[in-house]
C-alpha cells in the first residue's frame, strides 16, 4: 500500500500544494528580521525517489529573499516534500524507513527506490539515534501517550496516525514540518 502511494503523481501533487500554500504564509509574513517585502528565490533540487511524469518545476524548492538591500534575509519554509538536506523525496524517507524488510524485501526496495541498501540502513539508525536525540523530538514525543516506540521509528510513529496511508503519512510529514527547512532546521 505504501509503495503505491510513493509511486502515485497525485500524492505528490498534493505535497506540493501544501508547499505553495505554507510558502505564500511565509511570503505574507514578510521578512522575519526587517518586515521588508519577501521575493522569490527559489532554488532547484535533485530530489530521488519520485514517480515518473512530476515536472520540472516539482524540484523547486519555495523560498524567499528580502527585498531590502541592507537585509537580504533568506526565508525557507517549511516543506512536506523536502527532509532537511536529504537528497531522497521527505516520503520515501520515512516509508522506505519504516517498511519492514526481509533481505529480498530491502532488495526490491533498493531497486524500485533507487535507495541503496546502506542508504536505507543509515536512515534507520538516523531515526533511532539521531532523530530521537534531537530537542525537536523530545518536546514532540511528549504528545503521545503511552510513548513512541523509538525501536521502531518511523514505523511506530505511522502507526500513531489514524486513517488511510496517504492520511498517515501526511500527518507524519506535518509534524515534521519544523525541521525540514530554513531556519527551523537550525532550531531544531
Amino acid at each position: 500500500m505504501y509503495r503505491t502511494l510513493l509511486a502515485d503523481a497525485r500524492f505528490h501533487e498534493l505535497l506540493r500544494a501544501f508547499d505553495r500554500d505554507i510558502a505564500a504564509q511565509a511570503r505574507a509574513a514578510g521578512c522575519a528580521r526587517c518586515g521588508g517585502v519577501l521575493h522569490s528565490a527559489r532554488f532547484r533540487r535533485k530530489p530521488r525517489g519520485g514517480p515518473a511524469g512530476l515536472g520540472e518545476d516539482y524540484d523547486q524548492r519555495l523560498s524567499f529573499c528580502c527585498a531590502v538591500d541592507l537585509c537580504r534575509k533568506r526565508t525557507t519554509p517549511p516543506s512536506f516534500r523536502f527532509f532537511g538536506r536529504k537528497i531522497y523525496l521527505g516520503a520515501v524517507v520515512v516509508l522506505v524507513s519504516a517498511m519492514r524488510q526481509g533481505a529480498t524485501a530491502a532488495r526490491q526496495l533498493s531497486e524500485q527506490f533507487g535507495v541503496s541498501l546502506r542508504t536505507i540502513a543509515r536512515w534507520r539508525a538516523w531515526w533511532r539515534r539521531t532523530f530521537v536525540a534531537r530537542p525537536f523530538w523530545r518536546q514532540a514525543s511528549a504528545a503521545f501517550m503511552p510513548p513512541v516506540d523509538q525501536e521502531r521509528l518511523p514505523a511506530s510513529l505511522l502507526d500513531r496516525f489514524s486513517g488511510a496511508a496517504a492520511e498517515q503519512l501526511i500527518a507524519v510529514l506535518r509534524l515534521l514540518l519544523p525541521i525540514t527547512g530554513g531556519h527551523a532546521v537550525h532550531a531544531a
